[in-house]
């Protein structure tokens, strides 16, 4: 009989849901919108009906070994989104609690950036690795980091936030309230705000001059990199930089085999993958120079999110 889980990816806009096998192929998939539902009660409605959809979809036999949800802001000890800024329901949300009276199945919960690390390691680049970083560049940076075969989690569900390390304490507001947080910097929303900079004090000529600020996104500069425009190419090395600068101090907390960057602004590949990799290693101790990989992530182009999700239970089942 085929064992299945159900990886759950929470985002501020759609919640993705993807019936998952120990292999990682997704054998049913659905979707409902996060933002329709301002009600945490209405939205666990609609999700459980999207969830039991979605099992009906499966004609094989099959056993549901657990649902795994990955979320903003999400705490794997408590099972609660605690005041995620980019969702209608504000204060501490207990997820795990209300969806288990519908499903008495095993649940887990934990921020998108974790579930992207644990469906590397099962899934994805990271296979036999038992200490490595995930870096997310979306609109924001994430990371989930592991050590010894566990990501790593704190005293209180909130540990590993690379993204709200300080670069530099006079700089950019970030989301957090805070001043100059990596994420601000290396992001795809840090990355517009650079070019924005970058052209706001130049008369260089430049394929950017001319995109509405509301149009500009790092798929935009990556394309007009790719053309030689010299705007978006120092935009990719002052981003690479202060990434750089930035895992080569994550290097020395923990020491991993290989960092895997995934997300949007990932999808530039070499253009961001060799500069970063080259400042991280002028930056880092001695004592771990040349020994961290630095790649792009195995998921890419795959439903990473779900599969992350989907692959907490598997974690859960093998402790």
């Amino acid at each position: 009989m085929q064992e299945l889980s159900i990886g759950i990816d929470i985002g501020g806009t759609n919640t993705e849901i993807g019936l998952v096998d120990r292999k990682g192929n997704i054998w049913a998939e659905n979707k409902i919108s996060t933002s329709d539902y301002p009600e945490v009660d209405d939205y666990v409605t609609a999700l459980t009906s999207a969830i039991n959809e979605s099992l009906k979809a499966v004609t094989e036999n099959y056993v549901l070994k657990g649902i795994g949800i990955g979320a903003p802001n999400g705490n794997y000890y408590t099972g609660s989104i605690e005041f995620a800024p980019n969702l209608h329901w504000k204060g501490v949300v207990p997820l795990v609690k209300l969806l288990n009276q519908n499903f008495h199945v095993n649940m887990a919960l934990t921020n998108d950036a974790n579930a992207a690390a644990m469906g590397e390691m099962i899934y994805g680049a990271a296979k036999g690795m038992k200490d490595f970083i995930v870096i997310t560049l979306g609109t924001g940076l994430g990371s989930g980091i592991v050590v010894d075969g566990k990501v790593v989690y704190g005293h209180d569900g909130f540990a590993g936030e690379v993204g709200h390390t300080i670069y530099d304490p006079q700089g950019r507001l970030c989301g957090c309230g805070r001043k100059g947080c990596l994420e601000t910097y290396a992001s795809a929303t840090g990355m517009k705000k650079t070019v924005i900079e970058f052209l706001s004090k130049t008369s260089e000529k430049s394929l950017l001059s001319s995109i509405p600020e509301k149009d500009l996104n790092s798929k935009i500069i990556y394309e007009a990199a790719v053309k030689g425009d010299k705007i978006a190419l120092e935009a990719f090395d002052y981003t690479a930089r202060i990434l750089g600068l930035k895992l080569a101090d994550s290097v020395a907390y923990t020491s991993p085999e290989a960092i895997f960057l995934f997300g949007g602004l990932a999808l530039a590949g070499d253009y961001i993958l060799k500069p970063t990799k080259k400042y991280m290693e002028e930056n880092i101790l001695q004592i771990f120079k040349n020994k961290v990989k630095l790649e792009i992530s195995g998921l890419m182009g795959k439903n990473a999110a779900v599969l992350g999700a989907a692959a907490l239970i598997w974690d859960e089942k093998s402790e």
